[in-house]
């Protein structure tokens, strides 16, 4: 018996969730497009888990502590992010968002989050029914 192929799942599945970024993307105010994925992935963790070093944002974001340092010298001449002194270690800085970053966070995620409202105000209460699961679905494969 032939096993079942997911390569035309995984096809349709990768066309659609870009499909979803590029329209989530779109909804976010202007100032986010001259961001990189990095430096966007970069303010997200800054805003979720706080102010980190430079070898934390690197290790967190997959990149080199070198690379990192240019991104967030990029991100502090726009004003985004800014260097305090690490509360315990003396030798070593902090990373934060400034309120402008903050503020750039906040505004992007209410702005996703009414694209994605009016998204599913549109669908059916049986499509609605659907979305919890879905989502989970989309978590799990994620994780992997």
């Amino acid at each position: 018996m032939k096993r079942p192929s997911h390569e035309h799942d995984a096809t349709e599945l990768v066309l659609a969730l870009g499909l979803l970024v590029r329209r989530l993307r779109s909804a976010v105010p202007a100032e986010s497009h001259e961001l990189s994925w990095t430096q966007m992935g970069v303010l997200r963790r800054l805003d979720t888990d706080g102010a980190a070093t430079t070898a934390e944002l690197a290790r967190a974001e997959g990149v080199k502590p070198q690379s990192m340092g240019a991104i967030l010298a990029a991100l502090e001449e726009k004003g985004i992010v800014e260097r305090k002194p690490h509360p315990t270690d003396g030798r070593q800085m902090n990373i934060a968002l400034t309120a402008k970053g903050a503020s750039m966070r906040k505004d992007a995620r209410i702005a996703k989050r009414a694209l994605m409202a009016q998204a599913i105000a549109k669908l059916d209460a049986k499509e609605q029914k659907k979305l919890p699961a879905v989502t989970e679905l989309i978590k799990r494969l994620a994780e992997l």
